[in-house]
C-alpha cells in the first residue's frame, strides 16, 4: 500500500505492524483503520480484544491468533502465507506490537523472506505516560516489564541508581504494593510517577516520591495496567570521604547517633538511607582498626 494510503487493497507480501488503542478506542489513526480494513488477515495477540475494536468501527476481516503461546506453530503458517503473496496486520492486545508484547520472531521471519515490513504508529503506553509525566522525554530508558522475583528486581533497579536517564517500566498489578516498597529503598526521595488505566474511565497518575505514591495508593488491591516512570538523578554519588566525614563530624560536634547521623546525610542528599549506611559501616570499620593499631603503653614507654 502507498504512503498515502489511496489504494483500497493492502500490497501483497506486506506486514504491517499497526499500533491500536491502549484504552480508549478513539485513539487510532485513520490509516490504521484502512489497514486494518483492506489486509487479507490480521494476526492478533488477543483476538477477543481485536475484535472488539474492528466491531466497533464496523470491519469484518479474519483474525489469526498469534501469541507468546502459539507462535511457534502460528508464525510458520503466517510466513507461508505472506510468501504466497497475502498481506497481513499484527496487533498487539494494546498499543504497539513488540513493545513488552509478542512480535520480534514473526517481524524477523517476514524480513529473512524479504517480505515488507511496514510501521503504522499510533498509540503506546511509554510516550502517553512520558509526555504527562513532567520528566525530561530525553533521553530515556524503557525497562518493559521489572522483573518478577525480588532479588533480580532490586539487582536491575541498584544497577540503575545513579542513572540520569528518565526510566520508564512496567509493573502487574499484583506486585506493585511491593515493588514501590523496593524503589523506596533503592531511590529513596527520588521523583516518580505511577500511571494507572491510562485512556481510560478511571485514568489515574500518583507523583511523588516512592513512598509518598504508597501511602496515597493505601493498601487496597490495584486494578488496571501500570506504568512507572522514575526520575533521573540530577547529582553524582558523592564521594566516600565526604559521606564519612558528614557522619563522623554530626557523631563528634552535634552528638547523635549513629542511626540519626544516617538518617539526617541521607534526607540532605536526597539518597536512600541504605547508601549512607553501606558507608558507615567503612567508618565503624576504620574505628575498629585504629583501636586495634593503636601502640600499647609498653611500645611507647
Amino acid at each position: 500500500m502507498p504512503s498515502n494510503g489511496h489504494t483500497d487493497r493492502a500490497a501483497s507480501r506486506h506486514l504491517y505492524v499497526v499500533a491500536t488503542p491502549i484504552g480508549n478506542l478513539e485513539d487510532i489513526t485513520f490509516r490504521a483503520i484502512h489497514v486494518l480494513k483492506s489486509v487479507d488477515f490480521i494476526a492478533a495477540e488477543d483476538t477477543r480484544r481485536t475484535r472488539k475494536l474492528l466491531s466497533h468501527y464496523g470491519i469484518k476481516n479474519r483474525l489469526v491468533a498469534y501469541h507468546s503461546h502459539n507462535r511457534s506453530t502460528s508464525g510458520p503458517r503466517i510466513l507461508k502465507r505472506l510468501q504466497e503473496g497475502a498481506c497481513a496486520a499484527l496487533t498487539t492486545d494494546s498499543g504497539t506490537p513488540l513493545i513488552s508484547d509478542p512480535g520480534l520472531e514473526l517481524i524477523s521471519g517476514a524480513l529473512t523472506f524479504d517480505i515488507e515490513v511496514v510501521p503504522i504508529p499510533g498509540p503506546s503506553a511509554i510516550t502517553a505516560a512520558l509526555c504527562a509525566a513532567g520528566f525530561p522525554a530525553t533521553p530515556h530508558l524503557f525497562l518493559g516489564f521489572l522483573p518478577a522475583k525480588r532479588g533480580n528486581r532490586m539487582s536491575k533497579l541498584k544497577e540503575l541508581e545513579w542513572s540520569t536517564y528518565t526510566i520508564i517500566a512496567f509493573e502487574a498489578p499484583h506486585r506493585i504494593h511491593q515493588t514501590l516498597r523496593d524503589l523506596e529503598e533503592v531511590f529513596g526521595q527520588r521523583q516518580m510517577v505511577l500511571a494507572r488505566e491510562m485512556t481510560k474511565v478511571h485514568e489515574t497518575f500518583l507523583r511523588g516520591s516512592a513512598a509518598e505514591i504508597h501511602h496515597k495508593m493505601g493498601d487496597a488491591k490495584v486494578p488496571g495496567e501500570i506504568t512507572l516512570l522514575i526520575e533521573g538523578t540530577r547529582e553524582q554519588p558523592a564521594s566516600e570521604g565526604s559521606i564519612l566525614e558528614e557522619l563522623d563530624q554530626l557523631r563528634r560536634h552535634a552528638g547523635v547517633s549513629l542511626k540519626e547521623a544516617i538518617g539526617q546525610v541521607a534526607r540532605a542528599r536526597g539518597i536512600p538511607k541504605r547508601v549512607v549506611y553501606e558507608e558507615s559501616l567503612k567508618l565503624e570499620r576504620d574505628g575498629s582498626n585504629a583501636t586495634r593499631t593503636k601502640p600499647s603503653t609498653d611500645e611507647t614507654s
